[in-house]
Parts: structure tokens; sequence; C-alpha cells
């Protein structure tokens, strides 16, 4: 079953084409033939920027977590033998400190189907009862509806397509690493040391540097546009999670940076 066929979601996603070809079309006089790609990264960085909430609610959620590790750790120890004790001072020590151990999971839970609809008008050939006009038009040439893979088993590939497609996805595979430095002991978004209670957060900036290998793989199979999308993305996360860790920091004191 497709869910973008559902009328709700088909009337949304068709909402969603139209604003951004008329975005393309409003580009068009000053870009020409880039106006499409340009509208693209247009909508992603709106899309994004209408997001920043979220990903500040992250950043605060997290540095609680760490904040609040130890004092877990104490209660742990404390009820080690007794689980239903442990669990309702846990949720105790959550309600003093305002918050709950699924702070920060709610608005990303929500933040996916905007994303997802976004990403669905640059991968779906046929939207809104017609073709995807979108992946049509072209970046240097390349059609923004052609993928790496789609042109290297295609035959003769053609220069062009390969270098715009390739370069694409290498910028990818570059802020993955830029992301796996970032998160060394010592980077700028780096998780300090914690007591196992806390292994999450710590394991889940570890696991930052690799999905972000994974996207530059994805990058391979999806069409131009949706690379274009996900380059913006990886970008835009990385520059946001350095900048919120700033302003967040893991090793601050309760007193310091907000709450």
């Amino acid at each position: 079953m497709d869910l973008f066929a559902l009328p709700p979601v088909a009337a949304v996603l068709g909402g969603a084409y139209r604003a951004l070809m008329g975005l393309s079309h409003l580009l068009e006089p000053a870009l020409g033939a880039g106006a499409a790609a340009a509208a693209v990264v247009a909508v992603t960085l709106a899309v994004r920027a209408a997001l920043i909430p979220v990903g500040v609610s992250q950043a605060r959620a997290e540095r609680t977590r760490v904040r609040l590790a130890p004092r877990i750790a104490e209660l742990q120890r404390r009820h080690r033998k007794d689980p239903e004790a442990l669990q309702r001072a846990t949720m105790q020590l959550y309600a003093d400190e305002g918050t709950t151990p699924l702070a920060g999971c709610l608005p990303m839970l929500l933040q996916a189907p905007v994303v997802g609809v976004i990403y669905a008008v640059f991968v779906h050939a046929e939207i809104a009862g017609g073709a995807n006009a979108l992946l049509g038009h072209t970046l240097f040439g390349v059609p923004l509806g052609t993928s790496l893979v789609g042109v290297l088993s295609g035959g003769a590939p053609g220069v062009a397509a390969v270098a715009v497609l390739g370069a694409l996805v290498l910028a990818v595979a570059v802020v993955a690493e830029l992301t796996r430095r970032a998160t060394l002991p010592g980077g700028p978004i780096a998780v300090p040391r914690m007591t196992a209670t806390a292994a999450a957060p710590a394991g889940m900036q570890r696991a930052l540097g690799a999905l972000q290998f994974v996207t530059a793989a994805v990058a391979c199979f999806v069409p131009l546009a949706a690379g274009l999308y996900l380059l913006v993305t990886v970008a835009w996360t990385l520059v946001q999670r350095i900048l919120l860790r700033r302003r967040f920091p893991l090793d601050a004191g309760p007193n310091t940076g907000g709450r």
C-alpha cells in the first residue's frame, strides 16, 4: 500500500509539489536551467529552519540526560534489588527536574511527516495524477531524476552525469567524515565520559558519523533532486549540532546554559 496515495496525504504532497514548482518558476529568470535545483535547496533550507525548535528541544533533552546520569546511576545502585522502587525514584527525579525520560522524542517524531512529504516530492515519478516535472529539470545538464547507480548501470555513462552525481555523493561523504571527527573525543559535539547508565546518548553520538556514511550510500541510488536534499540536510544537521552543543554544553552544570 502506497501511503502517499491516500487522499489526505496525496493532497499535502500535491500542495508541496506545486509550491516547489512555483518557486522554481520564480527563480527561473535569474537562474535559468538551474532554477529547479536551487528551489530544491531553498525548500530544504526552509524546512530545516522551521525545524530548529526540534533541534533545540533535542539538545536540551540530551543535556539533561547527561546531567542526570550520575544521579540515576546512584538510584540504580541504591535500588538494584527493587525494580519498582527504582522506577518510582527515577520518575520522581525526572519530575523534580521538570522533564521526562522521553523529552525530545515527541518533537523528533512530529517532524517525520514534514520531512517525509518533502522527500517524497523529490523521489516520486508521478504526483497529483501527473508526471513529476521537477525530475525533468537539470543541474549542469543532468536531469534531477537521474541517479548515480542508474547512470552507471545504463550502459555507457555520460561524463557530465557521472561528474555531477559523483561530486554530490562525495560531498555527502565529506560531511560524514567531518561529522565523525566532530564526535571524536575533544570534538565540538563529542560526548563526555559517562557511566554505563548514560551509554545510550554516547552511543547515539558515535553512531551519528556512521549514519552519515549510510546517507552517502543512499545518495548513490536516489534521484539527483533527493541527493541535493540529503546533502543540504546532513550539512545543516552537522552545523546545527555544533552550534547547539556550544549553547547547551553537555558538561555544563545545572544552572548554566539554560534548561
